[in-house]
């Protein structure tokens, strides 16, 4: 229950970030690491994934609305109850992915709109992967872990895990009813 309530204000938080950071952002890493064409136009009020993420136990669904406020919604949908998920999926108007950070543009996903083919929903996602070393070599050259250092370690800061940011806009224009 928990886990559900915090991919609700995750999603909050990423469907109210706004286009002009996703379009700046885009601009700045010019190709995904996944290159995939534009999906096929989808009907107002069908519910449809624009992307899975498996490694945070999570997929991003979407529906046109055809409410020229509000044309599309987003919503963030835990993939399973059994799921342990390896990685966190972040509000990327708030982590500012960025290269130099050590963020990678892993994923850019468009699908237009049916009833209005100059509007589509553009899901941004990136992701930054772990950047661990293994332990120093000690006096023998060996590398060794330690239980008590390592459970001391887990003590004094969380575990690093991967993460992936998403920003989600709806770019074009709107249609005229």
């Amino acid at each position: 229950m928990h886990r559900t309530a915090s991919l609700a204000l995750a999603l909050a938080a990423m469907a109210s970030a706004p286009a002009a950071f996703a379009a700046q952002a885009a601009t700045s890493d010019a190709k995904p690491e996944i290159t995939r064409a534009a999906s096929k136009p989808q009907a107002v009020g069908v519910v449809h994934t624009l992307r899975t993420i498996p490694e945070a136990c999570a997929r991003i669904e979407g529906k046109f609305t055809g409410q020229s406020a509000n044309p599309y919604a987003f919503s963030l949908v835990r993939t399973s109850a059994n799921c342990q998920p390896r990685a966190r999926l972040v509000d990327a108007a708030k982590v500012k992915p960025d290269k130099k950070k050590g963020w990678i543009f892993n994923d850019l996903v468009r699908v237009p709109s049916a009833g209005c083919p100059s509007q589509e929903a553009v899901v941004r996602v990136w992701r930054k992967p772990l950047t661990g070393a293994p332990p120093a070599l000690d006096a023998q050259g060996r590398s060794r872990i330690y239980l008590k250092d390592t459970t001391d370690a887990a003590k004094a800061k969380a575990p690093e895990v991967p993460m992936f940011a998403a920003s989600m806009a709806v770019e074009g224009k709107a249609c005229t009813p």
